[in-house]
């Protein structure tokens, strides 16, 4: 009986150290450095070889988080593979594939067999344990990291056929990897129990993989019931976790009861069994998007548990002793995806300007990477910790480098697509509104009530005469030929402050797409045509109004808070709302109750880097900030003079 408090102490006590692990998580993550390496922090710091919060009892009865855990990160690399998405392109991602992968093992394979006598936990095995070892080592480290290639990607937007190829090879690389370490396994296996690599061998290694498939389709169809549920979300998202970690339990059970029941032993690959039904789920269901979401939800706290709990399990000791046989395969690895991917593109007739940059982009190796290498210590504990404290320093290395010289690559191939820098201020506020009809026009005349410099820029010159002829006319209409990067020019768009897009979709997404990456407009309003293009123009710091809901809000707005409404839309009898930037050099630092605004001003906020600050008396300015305040026109330009200096 006390051995269940005691369990549940150990899982409250792991609980607040990964809400600890987060929080370092992102002091890392300011400091440039990977997410999962202040995880890890974290957990070596309160691990048993530092602080000893964790105890090498406590991390055994915590081993199933671990397994949840690879039940997940299995489904995960499974979803990432969607075949619609691969085809146009897979003679070059085979290729490369296949040259990182024969590369990968044939150089890790020699490597670990070349430096076995330096490698304390392999130093007194024969060689076919070497040989073993070897083996799983080459299969997880042929790993990539398709998290952290999406992650460069979205950071930098890049577009091209290195980007497309880079995302291509790593999804396939880690499904193919799962397999590979399958078939590793079982060979490994057979070697550490001397069991001869003849026919009943391979008879039996086919009989594995036969049940692999067939308990990946019932666990595909498992998902595919839990998904057509009507259950609430979290409830969804347990189930599939608990479908994953049944896996892991049946494995277990049909490898001891095989051992202790019949002549051979079954080692049925249990994230080789999740992989191939998230694979089915993604490709061949109709729930593809509610199950990415689910994975995609529970993410962040699957990572955060997974990579504390493996940092608590480092063995400093080994760590301290095989730090240089750490560098020397990460060394080796780099070398071997050189030449891997250099001789697949060339293979695939490739560019040879993106063939001498390939590589930069399979450094990374994460996710699979780790929870292959707690895989080992699962299945073979007699190698344990040891085996996967060497991994775990390859892959901390492989992490902190790999997004960096991928980063370098797509800059250097000129398939970065990040927001430009904005042009400085030049005292004149400048607008441009693309789209000429009544509420485009009715807004030029606003803006420029405002002291706005507005440009109304039409595609249709009949509308521009229209308007012209027109004795009311008051605002500059400017033709433009088409929506390209000669025409914004025309218009010097260097020099807006903000562009209000009102054509077509497909037209606002080109121009914004340009402001973005061109210009570095800083404000972006969009009014949408189909709410399905909503996700296309957030992507991009565009500010969207969407008719279709817009009034309904405004008269809500005015239902539930009348006086506030009217306020915001200006209603109000001389009291208008403006944002203004603070370029006043000698306010910076002054806090807002030092700033004597007049009495009928008030500031309602202050938005600063991408932030909204709810103010107060105390809160400080900074050069850049853009204050909202409430108040009557004439104090307001008062303010605005004040700020802009």
């Amino acid at each position: 009986m006390d051995q269940l408090p005691d369990f549940f102490v150990i899982l409250v006590a792991f609980g607040v150290v990964t809400l600890a692990a987060r929080q370092i998580g992102e002091f890392f993550k300011r400091l440039r450095l990977p997410l999962i390496t202040g995880y890890l922090f974290t957990g070596l710091l309160v691990g048993p070889f530092v602080l000893g919060f964790a105890s090498k009892e406590s991390l055994d009865q915590l081993l199933f988080i671990d397994e949840i855990s690879l039940a997940f990160i299995a489904f995960a690399a499974g979803s990432e593979l969607y075949l619609p998405e691969l085809r146009g392109r897979l003679r070059s991602i085979n290729l490369v594939t296949a040259g990182l992968i024969i590369a990968t093992m044939a150089f890790i394979i020699t490597a670990v067999l070349l430096l076995a006598d330096s490698i304390p936990f392999i130093q007194a095995m024969g060689r076919d344990g070497r040989f073993a070892v070897a083996l799983l080592a080459a299969a997880i480290l042929t790993a990539s990291s398709p998290s952290s290639v999406i992650a460069v990607v979205n950071e930098l937007r890049a577009r091209g056929p290195y980007t497309q190829m880079s995302l291509g090879v790593t999804v396939i690389m880690d499904f193919a990897v799962i397999i590979l370490f399958a078939l590793s396994s079982s060979v490994a296996d057979a070697l550490f129990e001397d069991v001869p690599l003849n026919f009943n061998f391979i008879f039996l290694l086919v009989v594995e993989l036969l049940l692999v498939v067939v308990l990946g389709f019932i666990i595909y169809w498992a998902l595919r019931w839990i998904l057509s549920r009507h259950f609430n979300a979290p409830l969804k998202t347990f189930l599939i976790l608990l479908t994953g970690y049944s896996v892991f339990i049946f494995s277990a059970w049909l490898r001891n009861y095989t051992h202790e029941n019949l002549p051979f032993e079954l080692l049925v690959e249990p994230l080789l069994v999740c992989m191939l039904a998230s694979f089915l789920v993604n490709n061949y269901s109709p729930f593809r998007a509610e199950y990415a979401q689910r994975l995609h939800d529970i993410a962040p706290y699957i990572y955060v548990a997974f990579f504390t709990l493996t940092g608590e399990s480092l063995e400093l000791d080994v760590l301290a002793q095989a730090w240089k046989i750490a560098l020397a395969l990460f060394a080796i690895r780099v070398i071997a995806r050189i030449i891997g991917s250099f001789a697949g593109g060339v293979l695939a007739h490739d560019p040879m300007r993106n063939n001498r940059v390939k590589w930069m982009a399979f450094i990374t190796n994460a996710g699979v990477a780790l929870g292959l290498a707690k895989e080992v210590a699962v299945e073979f504990p007699f190698l344990g910790s040891n085996f996967a404290t060497l991994i775990i320093s390859v892959v901390v290395l492989n992490q902190v480098i790999g997004p960096l010289t991928f980063k370098w690559a797509i800059n250097f191939l000129g398939e970065s697509r990040t927001k430009a820098q904005a042009s400085e201020f030049d005292g004149v506020r400048d607008v441009i509104i693309f789209g000429v009809d009544g509420p485009s026009i009715l807004l030029a005349r606003q803006l420029q009530r405002h002291n706005w410099e507005v440009k109304v820029a039409c595609l249709e010159p009949n509308l521009i005469v229209g308007e012209l002829e027109s004795e009311s006319t008051d605002v500059t209409l400017i033709p433009i030929q088409s929506v390209s990067l000669e025409s914004l020019h025309a218009l010097d768009t260097e020099r807006a402050d903000a562009a209000v897009l009102m054509l077509s979709d497909e037209e606002n997404y080109a121009i914004c797409e340009m402001l973005y990456e061109q210009f570095g407009t800083e404000t972006i309003v969009v009014r949408l045509n189909d709410r399905l293009n909503f996700d296309r123009f957030h992507a991009l710091g565009a500010l969207i109004i969407d008719p279709a809901t817009a009034m309904i809000g405004l008269l809500e707005q005015f239902v539930r808070s009348p006086s506030a409404a009217s306020l915001l839309l200006g209603m109000e009898e001389g009291q208008d709302i403006m944002d203004i930037e603070l370029r006043n050099p000698a306010l910076h630092g002054i806090a807002l109750r030092e700033l004597q605004l007049p009495l009928d001003t008030l500031v309602l906020s202050v938005h600063r880097k991408g932030h909204t600050i709810i103010s107060h008396g105390y809160t400080q300015l900074e050069l850049g900030d853009r204050v909202t305040i409430v108040g009557k026109s004439s104090s307001l330009e008062e303010v605005t003079l004040r700020l802009d200096g």
